[in-house]
């Protein structure tokens, strides 16, 4: 996220419903469970440790853990938050030191101090969790504390992004005595300074978060208390939405269930819909390790039959849209070299394809994919898949699924030849479609280390302050990621909060990594 007027700007709403400009007075003055909003989402949290957590866990995070840097509604560079300035001190953008705010304090007592913000992300690399962020830290060398105050973060190489990594929930802040220097907190509890306090969590079923009276940060909280709602199916949140049983839902709805609320029966029945310019993408990652997968020209052939028109048409209904570059629409540098390689789907030339190479056919396959993380419609997009690859007469696959912490396990063991992830930005830089994706150690868990990206590319564009400057080396990056097939785009979602008419804020309350901020949400009192 990063001087990026041209890039995402992934909270701007697009009108579509004029209900929360206005009709009535907005009031904190009730007292009481009256002011508690309840939001519903699919996305529970695989861990209350951010050292060990890089998804959905997020949406929780932004709203109890602070950040030294964060990204108030409506921008899309980084400003302070638990820190009072933060800036690069050499012109080779290769160390940076914070500021923090006076008189900061955890949610127990501790001093928010230089050596808390040091032991936090310390730990996130010592801990060296899986599927944890450290990824993101890769460009950090050390870090020094050489008063209560001051922070700063020496680099290996230079890196433009790092403040844009400090914004995210990845860097999050957590009370020392409470979070153990070498491994994952297990209690069940946390101890942040964020905008809530976690006042309860039960896995799986909800957080009870009320206002934290001792906040210092950029945000400005429209409401006192939130519970979030955990659902493994979006069809059960959305009858408890239109019974008035919660107040909103984010994250997970599916596209017919997303039309339905946009209709004038659910208008009718107190549900309103707004739609967010979304940076949300969906991808296929192939696996070298699998003897069929590990063959380029059947990743070639795979790509050449996946017809997006098709699979957004029939599982998405308008709610998403074909997308051929893991840099997705609006943001820096967005080409289609998948697009300009494979043209429209076409299975004569995946034949042709398989058999120049000597491959017979049908090549079998098993395709992956998680039952709750991205909603519903997962099962049904990887039906369709299926039915388009099998129709080929050139593939025979076979489905398979599991619960998110058992398929996270599982690819990031390299257990699956071909699986099925999302992507929603760390922060809106073409950067952040690219390098989580290359390295040994990258975000899904296979080996990729393309030379060019990782000796050349990435490391000139983390040079430039100007973002935009890099646009043709990240051009170049999508190229070779169209050329290799290890990861295939799919489509690019919108975002969607959905919310009873008396609650306010769903235009403003999605941050650029596309987590709700809570505290955006407020109840009217009047029409």
């Amino acid at each position: 996220m990063f001087n990026r007027t041209r890039c995402l700007q992934i909270t701007a709403a697009l009108a579509s419903i004029s209900l929360l400009a206005g009709c009535g007075l907005l009031s904190e003055e009730d007292d009481g469970e009256a002011k508690r909003i309840v939001v519903g989402t699919t996305s529970a949290p695989s861990t209350l440790d951010p050292a060990a957590a890089w998804d959905g866990s997020w949406e929780l995070y932004r709203n109890v853990y602070q950040t030294l840097l964060a990204f108030p509604t409506g921008s899309t560079k980084p400003q302070p938050d638990a820190a009072q300035s933060c800036e690069f001190t050499d012109a080779a953008n290769a160390a940076y030191r914070c500021t923090l705010r006076k008189g900061l304090k955890f949610s127990n007592g501790e001093p928010l101090d230089s050596k808390a913000v040091k032991h936090s992300l310390d730990r996130i690399r010592t801990i060296g969790s899986k599927v944890g962020p450290k990824d993101l830290f890769g460009s950090l060398d050390k870090i020094e504390a050489p008063d209560a105050l001051t922070v700063v973060f020496h680099l290996k190489t230079p890196d433009a992004t790092f403040p844009y990594v400090l914004g995210s929930p990845a860097a999050s802040l957590v009370a020392p005595k409470d979070y153990p220097a070498d491994k994952v907190r297990g209690d069940g509890k946390v101890t942040g300074s964020g905008p809530y306090v976690l006042d309860s969590y039960k896995e799986g079923a909800e957080s009870v978060l009320s206002r934290n009276g001792s906040y210092t940060g950029f945000a400005n909280r429209r409401n006192d208390a939130v519970t979030i709602r955990y659902f493994t199916d979006s069809t059960k949140m959305v009858s408890a939405l239109k019974g008035k049983e919660i107040d909103a839902t984010y994250r997970g709805l599916s596209a017919p269930e997303i039309r339905d609320l946009q209709s004038p029966e659910s208008h009718n029945q107190g549900v309103q819909v707004v739609e967010n310019v979304g940076a949300e993408i969906r991808y296929l990652v192939f696996n070298p390790k699998d003897p069929a997968v590990n063959k380029l020209p059947v990743r070639q052939a795979i790509a050449q039959i996946i017809d997006r028109g098709a699979l957004v048409s029939k599982v998405y209904q308008g709610t998403a849209e074909p997308l051929y570059s893991m840099v997705p629409k609006g943001v820096v540098g967005h080409k289609t070299p998948y697009y300009d390689q494979y043209g429209h789907a076409d299975v004569e030339k995946a034949k042709k394809i398989l058999k120049d190479a000597g491959i017979n056919q049908p090549v079998e396959l098993t395709f992956w994919y998680t039952t709750d993380r991205y909603g519903s419609s997962t099962a049904d997009e990887f039906t369709e898949l299926k039915r388009q690859l099998d129709e080929s007469k050139l593939f025979k696959i076979t489905l398979r699924s599991q619960p998110w912490k058992a398929f996270q396990e599982g690819y990031k063991n390299g257990e699956y030849p071909i699986f099925g992830r999302g992507w929603f930005p760390d922060f809106p830089d073409p950067d952040n479609f690219i390098a989580p994706f290359v390295g040994k150690e990258n975000a899904v868990g296979t080996p990729y280390e393309p030379a060019n990206i990782l000796n050349d590319l990435l490391p000139k564009t983390r040079r430039e302050s100007d973002r935009s400057a890099g646009v043709r080396e990240f051009e170049q990056a999508q190229q070779t990621f169209a050329q290799d097939v290890r990861l295939l785009p799919l489509w690019q979602g919108k975002l969607y909060v959905a919310a009873r008419e008396d609650i306010a804020g769903g235009e403003r309350a999605l941050d650029p990594q596309t987590a709700m901020q809570m505290w955006e949400l407020y109840r009217k009192t009047s029409w």
